[in-house]
Formats: C-alpha cells, structure tokens, sequence
C-alpha cells in the first residue's frame, strides 16, 4: 500500500515562527488584500503579528532582492512573498513575473528556507481581485514547507 501523506491540516505551523512577508506596493488595491489574507491565515495558525514583520518593496520585481535579504538575515522561518503583475500591452510582463518567480525560487533553493509565491499574473485586475485568497495560500504553502523542512533537518535557524 503507498504511504499516503497526512492532510495539510495536520501539519501546521508552531506558534513560535518567524515569517517575513514582502509585499509589492504596484496595484495596491490588490496587494493589500493578498496581505489581508496573508496576516488573517498566519493568525489562524496561531503566530503572533509580533512574528510577522511585512515589508513593502516598489514592484514585483523587487520581491526577491528583498526576500534574499530577509533569508540572510537568518532571522525568520519562512518568507512570503506577495504581489500583481497585470498583463499590458508589451513584453514587461513577461519579463517582471518571470523574474519575479524566478528569483524567489533562487532565494529558496540559496537558503533552504520556505518562500510563499502569493505573485498573482493575470490579464486584468478583475481576474486578480477574485483571486485574493492566495494571499492566505501562499502562507500556508510556506508554513508547511517551513514544518517540512525542519522535519528533514534543513530549516535555516534553531
């Protein structure tokens, strides 16, 4: 028989972790209800807001210099990354959230730390709007990396 996993439910974050979100300030109207969402899932999770420390960054471009950063100060469990990048008329879209991606990805594998993608790339702000929830997806998404990584010996503090 294969071993099946335990439902996400079962492994939830301790209290006592650390997460740093990074939110990008470009389309706030939406970047702030992926914050919502992020804040109210950690809380759910039983972490304090004194172990959250959110940081706002120009675009979603910039996510990942300030994510790097956050994972070499070796203070925080797991990052959270947040942002929109809406679909225009030219290639930039590409280019910003392939970048975007690309470098949280980087920042994770560098640091072996758990790194949330709440990066929404959608054709319009309607489409991101109704997609706010993966605010509170990615933070689950990381606190259970975070749990995985340190039930394999590999998370990045004591």
């Amino acid at each position: 028989m294969p071993h099946k996993a335990p439902p996400s439910a079962a492994r939830t974050s301790k209290s006592q972790r650390r997460v740093a979100i990074v939110v990008s300030r470009f389309h706030e109207n939406v970047t702030t209800k992926l914050l919502d969402g992020a804040r109210d899932a950690l809380r759910r999770g039983g972490i304090a807001d004194s172990h959250v420390d959110v940081t706002w960054v120009p675009g979603a471009f910039e996510l990942p210099v300030v994510a790097e950063a956050a994972a070499a100060s070796e203070r925080f469990d797991a990052i959270v990354a947040l942002g929109c990048v809406i679909r225009g008329e030219t290639p930039h879209f590409e280019y910003v959230a392939g970048e975007a991606a690309r470098g949280l990805g980087n920042v994770a594998l560098a640091h072996r730390i758990a790194v949330g993608f709440g990066v929404l790339t959608t054709d319009t702000e309607g489409q991101a709007l109704a997609r706010v929830s993966k605010g509170a997806e990615a933070v689950q998404a990381a606190l259970e990396t975070a749990d995985a990584l340190e039930r394999l010996g590999a998370a990045p503090r004591d």
